[in-house]
This record gives C-alpha cells, sequence and structure tokens, in this order.
C-alpha cells in the first residue's frame, strides 16, 4: 500500500452529508469541519444550497438516489443546482437500463445532463459498480465518457448492493483512467479502505466518515 499523507488524501475528498435529515446546521457544522480537515469539497443534498464554501469546492447531486428520473429532470435538478453555486454536480444514471445493455439510452441520458451544465461544471457519473457485472460497468464508462462526463462515480452509498470497492475501481480505471476521473464512495470507513481504493486508480474519495479515515495517516 502507497505512502499518502494526511493533507494529501485530504485535498482528494468530498466530505459528504446526503442524509435525508440533514438541516441547514448539520451542513454548516459539515463546511466548518471540511474546512478544519483541509478537505477539497463538500457535498451535499440539492435543496441544501446554496453554502458557504468559503474555498471549498461545492458539490450536489441529481437523479438521486434512485437515477430512475427522466433526463429532463435531471437536467433541470442540475442547472438549478449549478445556479445555486454548486461547483460539481454528481448524477445517478439509470442502473436498469444498464443492466438491459442499454447503454445508448445510459449515454444520452448522461449528454442531457452534460449540456444543461456545460464546463467549468464538474459532471460525476454515479454508476452504482456494486450492481453491475464487469461487462455492464465498462459499457457505462465508456458512456460516460462518450457523453462527455469529468468522473465516473462507484456508488450513492444508499443501494443494497454495497459501496466501493477496489475490484471495482479498477476496472473503472483499466477502462477508463487517465481520461476521467474516479471518484470512490460508498461505505469507505477505514484508512486502510481509502488507501487502497486510491491504489487502484480513484483519483476522488466520497467519505462521510472524513475525520476517522484521515486520522489514520501522517503528515
Amino acid at each position: 500500500m502507497s505512502q499518502r499523507t494526511r493533507t494529501e488524501v485530504a485535498r482528494l475528498v468530498d466530505h459528504t452529508l446526503l442524509k435525508p435529515e440533514a438541516t441547514a446546521a448539520d451542513v454548516a457544522a459539515l463546511c466548518e469541519e471540511a474546512r478544519s480537515l483541509g478537505v477539497l469539497a463538500v457535498c451535499v443534498s440539492p435543496n441544501m444550497l446554496p453554502v458557504r464554501g468559503d474555498g471549498l469546492v461545492v458539490a450536489t447531486v441529481c437523479g438521486f438516489p434512485s437515477g430512475k428520473h427522466t433526463s429532463a429532470v435531471k437536467a433541470a435538478e442540475a442547472t438549478l443546482a449549478a445556479r445555486a453555486g454548486a461547483d460539481e454536480v454528481d448524477m445517478v444514471i439509470d442502473v436498469g437500463a444498464a443492466l438491459a445493455g442499454d447503454y445508448d439510452a445510459v449515454r444520452d441520458d448522461i449528454a442531457t445532463v452534460r449540456a444543461a451544465i456545460p464546463s467549468p461544471t464538474v459532471l460525476k457519473v454515479i454508476v452504482e459498480s456494486a450492481a453491475l457485472p464487469d461487462e455492464a460497468l465498462v459499457a457505462v464508462c465508456r458512456a460516460a465518457e462518450a457523453a462527455g462526463a469529468d468522473f465516473v462515480k462507484t456508488s450513492t452509498g444508499f443501494h443494497s448492493s454495497g459501496g466501493a470497492s477496489v475490484h471495482a475501481v479498477e476496472v473503472m480505471h483499466a477502462t477508463v483512467g487517465g481520461r476521467l476521473g474516479i471518484k470512490a464512495s460508498g461505505g469507505i470507513r477505514s484508512t486502510e479502505a481509502a488507501l487502497a481504493l486510491l491504489d487502484a486508480g480513484a483519483t476522488r474519495l466520497g467519505l462521510s466518515g472524513t475525520a476517522a479515515v484521515l486520522a489514520g495517516l501522517a503528515e
């Protein structure tokens, strides 16, 4: 396992609060903690925008957590989020379409959101990697690249199939690594797990228990 400093890993973290019961006070506390931890970004639900980022990258989600929204609704949600100050939007694909092999539909869904939030807004595509066989995971990563996404992301953290895995990140990295960013998220609770995912090719981490993960690293 590679040696990484606490500061290096912190700058790869989206400090995340997407619980349905989150309050404005919780989000304010999240941002304060994010600044104290030195992380790159915070990720919050779209109705919590705008937030006082004060130097933090602000990320949000759309089509979350099921992905079973029409493309027009996802695009509208992403547009509103960008107008409210989101620098990055993490959208959920239609996992059912991917499992059915309808990768054109997956690509077109992503492309609709991409058109709604052009660069410099960053678009991350949540693929629910734990729910997909490798063949489908490769295909949806390729669809995300074809549609103009900036990142592929493993998981919402809300799917019953699970969250990030080293194997999934390795597959994603082999498919689009070096061209798209790879965000590992969902169930990452230890320093060892975070480092293993980074070693596998992740370039960003979505963490809710950020302090505990970073506590295991030296400066």
